[in-house]
């Protein structure tokens, strides 16, 4: 499989504060890649970096073997890589049908706007049900399901997930997880960092954790679930 994107010595965090150091990873065509650790480990640092939300301090970003030089927002998405963040986001005033189209920014996913939201309905049925309903007034799960919607509008290569999971009842969080599983089956790439570990492992084909903002462990789905420390520190077994 091809390399999408490659993590190479990164750096970056706010402040006088570090939150992620020489972090390398990669993320190959294809396939659902887990970024897990605890609270405050960088997990959502590594995102924001990556997605041009924060800017590197050290180290190099690679986007199909271009190194990405002071990414930007708009820079990734027009590339193909698209970040729902923690917490949803939503634009709460506005229907589940003007935040979905929010989505679609680059000239090609406007112009597969329509086939596109077929998908995500065909996805998310309970977003066709509830498309005219204000964002601010649907559910925790339906609007984490507008989230991710809003961003597969973009229709990207790679689409990073920042805890999908959080807050969400277990019913929910399994169809979340599903869905997610479907949309990789359909050739979008993954990285999903989540905190929920037996689910985020169970989606992916590999994995890596974070702790104290640097790369403690790495490997593939097989290999985590009988990693001792991934069982002790992260599943409770």
């Amino acid at each position: 499989m091809s390399t999408l994107l490659r993590l190479d010595g990164l750096e970056a965090g706010y402040g006088d504060l570090t939150a992620v150091h020489d972090l390398s990873l990669e993320v190959h065509q294809g396939e659902a890649v887990a970024l897990i650790g605890s609270n405050g480990a960088g997990k959502t640092t590594a995102l924001r970096a990556i997605s041009g939300l924060l800017p590197l301090r050290r180290g190099r970003i690679e986007w199909q073997g271009e190194r990405l030089v002071r990414p930007t927002p708009a820079g990734a998405v027009a590339r193909g890589i698209v970040h729902v963040p923690e917490g949803r986001q939503l634009f709460p005033t506005m229907s589940v049908r003007e935040n979905l189209e929010l989505g679609a920014v680059t000239r090609e996913a406007r112009a597969r706007r329509a086939s596109t939201l077929g998908w995500v309905f065909s996805l998310f049925p309970r977003l066709e049900e509830r498309v005219g309903q204000l964002a601010g007034t649907l559910s925790g799960g339906e609007q984490q399901m507008c989230a991710i919607g809003r961003g597969l509008m973009a229709r990207p290569t790679l689409l990073m997930l920042d805890e999908p999971s959080l807050g969400l009842a277990p019913v929910v969080v399994k169809t979340i997880f599903e869905t997610l599983a479907a949309v990789k089956r359909e050739g979008t790439t993954l990285l999903v960092v989540e905190q929920n570990v037996a689910r985020a492992i169970g989606l992916s084909d590999r994995g890596y954790v974070l702790e104290n903002g640097t790369i403690a462990l790495q490997g593939r789905r097989d290999e985590l679930l009988a990693s001792p420390h991934v069982k002790q520190a992260y599943l409770g077994l």
